[in-house]
């Protein structure tokens, strides 16, 4: 349990620094403490929410939010949040490893690439 909670410090930090949301992290462990997949994604979305919903609070207070971006980003969101379980429920474990591994090493590489040419 203190692993957790010292771990669940880490994402917050991490996430609301960030912006990543936590989930890129929480994914991870969760399935290194064994928890299945599906479960993994599932609690992780829990987690993230808390982490999310306390880091509007401190963002909102600095500035920091374009309100109405977050909003119609939030709309298609919530529409393909609806949509990921029903994926999710017909891909192993295996391939979820591959393809959440693939995603991570696509978003690095992008984000390192866009970091030394500014768009």
């Amino acid at each position: 349990m203190t692993l957790m909670i010292l771990f669940g410090l880490l994402i917050g930090v991490l996430s609301s620094f960030s912006g990543l949301g936590g989930g890129f992290l929480v994914v991870p462990f969760l399935i290194y403490m064994e928890k299945k997949t599906q479960l993994a994604v599932g609690t992780s979305f829990l987690v993230v929410m808390l982490i999310a919903v306390s880091a509007v609070l401190a963002h909102g207070r600095l500035g920091n939010i374009d309100y109405k971006t977050g909003l119609y980003l939030a709309l298609g969101g919530v529409v393909g949040a609806q949509i990921g379980p029903f994926i999710l429920q017909n891909v192993s474990d295996q391939m979820f490893k591959r393809i959440f591994a693939c995603l991570l090493v696509g978003i690095g590489v992008w984000m390192f690439i866009s970091s030394r040419n500014p768009v």
